[in-house]
């Protein structure tokens, strides 16, 4: 009888299990969405909540058990001081898991898994980033007008296309001489 037996194996041993699904969180924490297959994706999603709520707690005890399990100290850092204060008035549901389709090659099912919150997150920078830029693009200075190059050769008017490869990417004889 399988009775309480939740977690999925992913034809690895516990070890390797424990340390792939750390290294996912990490790499979730850091950048805010991640591309894997639609079982790995399941997996990391538990384990990434449970996060979420050490890192709402915020104490040190909750800070050192986060850190026991992911081993990584910026992603830690990064979760309790960005990622956890944005969860605050949510109780639970902190990841979403996007069906992508199959890859090519081996027809696995392909999923992003991202958090819910990072999408307001992305849109408050990039109209960040845009109010930068016009505001970089507005004093503009003259400057001095670059100094011409010297002529060595006279450039050719029009270039030759080069020549296509031969049958299955070799180059042709006449061009390896």
């Amino acid at each position: 009888m399988r009775h309480q037996k939740k977690a999925l194996k992913l034809g690895r041993t516990a070890e390797h299990r424990k340390a792939l699904l750390a290294n996912q969180v990490c790499a979730l924490i850091e950048h805010q969405r991640i591309k894997t297959t639609l079982a790995k994706a399941k997996a990391v999603r538990p384990l990434a909540e449970k996060m979420v709520t050490l890192g709402k707690k915020g104490s040190i005890h909750a800070r050192r058990n986060a850190l026991a399990t992911l081993r990584h100290k910026t992603a830690v850092k990064k979760l309790f001081d960005q990622i956890a204060p944005r969860s605050t008035d949510r109780n639970g549901g902190y990841t979403r898991i996007v069906r992508l389709g199959q890859r090519k090659s081996d027809s696995a099912p392909m999923a992003f898994i991202e958090w819910v919150d990072a999408a307001q997150v992305a849109e408050e920078k990039a109209a960040e980033e845009k109010g930068a830029k016009t505001k970089k693009e507005k004093p503009v200075q003259a400057k001095e007008p670059a100094p011409e190059p010297k002529e060595s050769a006279p450039m050719p008017a029009e270039e030759s296309k080069p020549k296509r490869r031969g049958w299955l990417g070799r180059k042709p004889r006449d061009a390896e001489k």
